[in-house]
């Protein structure tokens, strides 16, 4: 049978497991969403620049 120790430690293991799963999920999507617009708007740049370029 299990104490009250060991079962507090394992949800406290599960808590900060769960945690740490959400964090890496949300950074993952913040870098991609960081990476598509500093994409997007270098080729907004680009483009206004050629059209300035060319008029």
């Amino acid at each position: 049978m299990f104490t009250l120790q060991q079962y507090l430690g394992f949800l406290l293991f599960l808590t900060i497991l769960t945690i740490g799963f959400w964090l890496m999920i949300f950074l993952i999507h913040f870098v991609f969403y960081w990476i598509f617009g500093a994409t997007r708007e270098l080729l907004r740049e680009r483009k206004a620049n050629k059209e300035l370029g060319q008029a």
